[in-house]
């Protein structure tokens, strides 16, 4: 675990082990985590990313919808 502190700090671990136990993957094998954590790091990245785009667009899609009535 130190490796994982080491590499994205303590406060971002903390959201990748925590994010992790929340995923659907059987059993939550720490061995996986350990081995991939930087993968899952990359994948909850683009999705919290994700999140602010498609809010953006709804809010954008919103005003021009509003603006058209």
């Amino acid at each position: 675990m130190q490796d994982v502190i080491d590499s994205v700090g303590y406060e971002r671990a903390k959201e990748l082990i925590e994010y992790y136990f929340k995923t659907g993957k059987p059993g939550h094998p720490l061995n996986f985590f350990y081995y991939n954590f930087d993968k899952i790091d990359q994948m909850k990245h683009d999705i919290d990313v994700d999140k602010v785009n498609r809010e953006r667009l709804r809010e954008q899609t919103k005003r021009m919808v509003e603006g058209e009535e």
